[in-house]
């Protein structure tokens, strides 16, 4: 019999990427800034060291995989990383977040080794994390409503960052736009936000259990393992999508506060973009596990992908000086992004379930951790695109004014571009082979299979 999991495992469940997500919407909506208007770095200094760093720490996550897969200890493979990262996680989130007063040249070296050591314990960190979800329990439908406590507490973060995180630093920076200000702002916001963080890790750790163990017979095979990764295709169609995704949120993140600062002419209009449009994407991933239980997760997700890239796209024909207009049509995009939500990290576990199935191995923790990666070079080329794309359309860093051509390719950034990655995940979809009954039958098979070994 499948298991059923608490309120309380899943709320605890979901502080553990509350707490991540603080870190990572950073990264999607205001790393560009930071380093660009606030450091100091021109924009194509900051493109490359996001693109070298971001493709080097991604190839950590796989090791992280199986690192995790072979963690023994009595509390689980992956729940102790939750402990043991903790402290390292908030620490390196302050420093990268502050701006030393030291020579130009030993601010780029110190700017590289942050975000290295950053992007480092993140995935550290993440990678156990997002692996949690797939042995919690064997029911895909549970992994769903789990993946939904997770996304709305991460979501939730997106909120904390997009609306009350700019004021918030606004604050700490005496109102002030100087530079040396802003810095102080950043690093205080962001040292409430690590302590905040840190005390999550505890609670996920405490409030979580893992249930769903490998054969005991099973050999550990690291060959073996990589070679039912590559064989497995809805890992392949998963890993394809989830990079789109990802690039597709960074893009349209990271243009979003010049969008609203050079096009609109207001940056108070990016806090009021992310608190209604994230109050309406939070009802969205609410509906998600209603919505998936009845139509399945493959067609909500191509549903949520090709709706949310049209009305990504629609960006880039929103006049000026309309800001009804502007929320809401973000108030529409971020529904149509939300009710997918859950579905991504759900999935992972079904394809853990797929390759167990069809191979008769499990390997939770390279499975996540390569779709993982995934995300991170996802990311990763969002944010060295955006860095590229301002540097080519004459972007100039900690300038208040912009050209027109500099304006026009904030707006292309944040709408076209960002909008096809999204088109493009969706068309990815619609070869995903799992439908909902498929899930089912092979939910059924492994429960099966489980109960004959234990008799």
């Amino acid at each position: 019999m499948s298991h059923k999991l608490s309120f309380t495992e899943k709320a605890g469940y979901a502080l553990g990427d509350l707490a991540a997500n603080f870190v990572f919407q950073f990264m999607i909506s205001l790393q560009v800034t930071f380093y660009v208007d606030v450091f100091g770095l021109p924009p194509d200094q900051a493109a490359f060291m996001f693109l070298v760093v971001g493709i080097a720490v991604a190839f950590v996550n796989p090791i992280m995989g199986v690192i995790a897969d072979r963690t023994v200890t009595k509390w689980g493979k992956f729940r102790p990383w939750l402990i043991w990262t903790a402290l390292p996680f908030g620490v390196i989130g302050v420093l990268t977040f502050t701006t030393p007063d030291i020579s130009p040249a030993a601010k780029l070296i110190y700017a590289w080794v942050t975000y290295a050591l950053l992007r480092g314990i993140y995935t550290v960190n993440n990678v156990p994390y997002a692996s949690i979800n797939a042995v919690m329990t064997d029911d895909p439908d549970e992994r769903n409503s789990a993946s939904q406590f997770r996304q709305i507490a991460a979501n939730s973060a997106g909120f904390i960052v997009g609306a009350l995180v700019v004021p918030l630093i606004n604050i700490f920076a005496g109102g002030s736009k100087n530079p040396a200000d802003l810095a102080r702002g950043y690093q205080y916001t962001m040292g409430i936000l690590m302590v905040t963080a840190m005390v999550m890790f505890v609670i996920c750790f405490l409030t979580t259990k893992e249930r769903i163990i490998p054969d005991p017979q099973q050999k550990r095979s690291l060959k073996q393992d990589v070679s039912d990764l590559f064989s497995n295709k809805p890992w392949a169609i998963l890993f394809l999508a989830t990079l789109f995704y990802f690039a597709a949120l960074c893009m349209r993140g990271n243009a979003m506060l010049p969008y609203c600062k050079l096009f609109q002419g207001d940056e108070n209009i990016f806090s009021w973009l992310n608190g209604f449009g994230l109050a309406s994407l939070l009802v969205g991933v609410a509906c998600s596990n209603f919505v998936s239980i009845r139509i399945g997760k493959k067609h909500l997700f191509f549903i949520s992908m090709l709706l949310t890239g049209l009305l990504t796209v629609s960006l880039i024909f929103l006049p000026a000086g309309n800001t009804p207009l502007v929320v809401g049509v973000e108030v529409l995009r971020q529904f149509s992004f939300g009710i997918s939500g859950p579905i991504l990290w759900s999935m992972m576990g079904d394809v853990a379930d797929y390759g167990e199935w069809k191979k008769g191995r499990r390997a939770d923790g390279i499975i996540t951790s390569a779709v993982v990666f995934a995300l991170w070079i996802g990311l990763t080329l969002g944010q060295a695109a955006v860095g590229a794309l301002f540097s080519f359309y004459g972007y100039a860093a900690g300038t208040a004014t912009q050209t027109p051509e500099a304006v026009h390719g904030v707006v292309l950034t944040g709408g076209l571009y960002a909008g096809a990655c999204f088109l493009i995940a969706a068309a990815l979809l619609m070869v995903y082979p799992l439908n909902r009954a498929e899930n089912k039958k092979i939910a059924e098979d492994l429960i099966a299979r489980r109960k004959a070994r234990q008799a």
